[in-house]
């Protein structure tokens, strides 16, 4: 009797709990904060180009250390994929991957333009952003409404640079670039400029993009007699063996002076270069020498973080400037990326002061406009490095 009333009893207590849960107002769930904001960085970690991933990589990094990972109340989440230099089917493979699988809302980095090309058309189709820290070949943006600039194009280093030349006493000049999109970009571009200011253009070489041997190619251009030899190498093993070749034929003796585009004397090899290397003057966007606060902040921030002995260059100016325009398109849209068409219309007309000087995003190109810097090697405590000695302000990409 006792166990028929405690049961009875038992019952009715689960009865009136469960009431008394279904008369209780819920409590409100806890409100979930903003998702994360996913950004695919594609760039070349491995094999020869991995110097060029690893620079902007290291740009990228700088930037988020000084200003943290959190913009317009979203919390970067950056992910790297290695595409392992000059590989368009892993670009695109990896763009598809990253826009699909994992969900991202923007691609960066494409250091290469074959890389840039590749992935061009899966922005496009998934009207997603692609902004491109480097790939300078001129038709880059023009492959997708999709795609912004923030490095440079050929065209706009290699023009101001012919102007320079022919203004300087250099009346006969020997070309010698690698044989690609950017190479052909570059030829043409010094090459156009420098006849239309008198110059004359002796002759020329495209070499083969993975050579390493130059010796008969720099004893052409020695044959020739030039005033300069104009180089376009990309890679730091071409540039390397170039410059031995120059030293040991005897061209620098010769007074065959070397003129070039930023990459043949990078400060991730410089060093390699030896003393041959000194008095080359080359164009670009950026030295690690510019005479800024801003930039004198970059390298010691970038110093403290990867070692003392480490070097920035132009490549980690893009990947650092870079993201200072991503956050300030960000910024520009208050985190809201749905609309991949309304995040890159934030880029248009976007100006800010980068470590490598004031940059502007062209409202109809997505190219960028920004100041090309006359640069010569010399020694300086102890270091070779890129002096700044001239200032071409705020040339466009398109039509410098």
């Amino acid at each position: 009797m006792a166990l028929h009333f405690k049961s009875a009893f038992k019952l009715a207590a689960q009865a009136a709990l469960s009431a008394a849960c279904v008369l209780a107002p819920a409590m409100p769930a806890k409100a979930a904060g903003p998702t994360p904001l996913k950004l695919g960085v594609i760039l070349p970690l491995s094999g020869e180009f991995a110097y060029y991933g690893e620079q902007i990589k290291n740009g990228i990094e700088v930037y988020l250390k000084e200003h943290g990972d959190v913009v317009a109340g979203r919390k970067l989440q950056l992910i790297y994929k290695d595409d392992t230099g000059v590989a368009p089917e892993i670009d695109k493979r990896l763009a598809q991957q990253l826009l699909v699988s994992e969900k991202a809302e923007m691609l960066l980095g494409f250091a290469l333009t074959p890389s840039a090309l590749a992935a061009a058309p899966v922005a496009t189709q998934a009207k997603r952003p692609m902004i491109v820290m480097n790939a300078t070949s001129a038709a880059v943006p023009s492959r997708s409404p999709y795609i912004v600039r923030v490095s440079s194009s050929l065209p706009q280093v290699a023009v101001p640079f012919a102007k320079w030349v022919a203004k300087n006493g250099i009346r006969r000049v020997y070309t010698m670039v690698a044989d690609y999109a950017p190479g052909t970009d570059t030829e043409k571009a010094f090459s156009d400029e420098f006849k239309k200011q008198g110059g004359t253009i002796l002759g020329g070489v495209r070499v083969p993009i993975s050579n390493t041997d130059f010796g008969t190619y720099v004893q052409k251009a020695k044959d020739e007699n030039p005033d300069a030899v104009f180089v376009f190498l990309p890679s730091a093993a071409a540039a390397v063996s170039f410059m031995k070749e120059y030293r040991e034929r005897g061209l620098k003796d010769a007074g065959i002076r070397l003129l070039g585009i930023h990459d043949l004397v990078n400060e991730t090899f410089i060093d390699s270069l030896g003393d041959g290397a000194i008095g080359t003057i080359t164009s670009g966007e950026y030295s690690p020498a510019h005479d800024s606060a801003l930039n004198h902040k970059f390298i010691k921030q970038y110093e403290e973080m990867f070692g003392p002995k480490a070097r920035a260059e132009y490549l980690a100016a893009n990947g650092y400037d870079g993201m200072a325009a991503v956050y300030a398109a960000l910024k520009k849209v208050k985190g809201q990326t749905e609309n991949g068409t309304q995040v890159v219309g934030a880029f248009k007309g976007l100006s800010l002061e980068g470590v490598r000087g004031p940059i502007t995003i062209d409202a109809q190109t997505r190219d960028i406009t920004q100041n090309i810097y006359l640069r010569e090697v010399k020694r300086v405590d102890g270091r070779l490095v890129n002096v700044e000695f001239e200032t071409v302000p705020q040339v466009n990409a398109t039509h410098p």
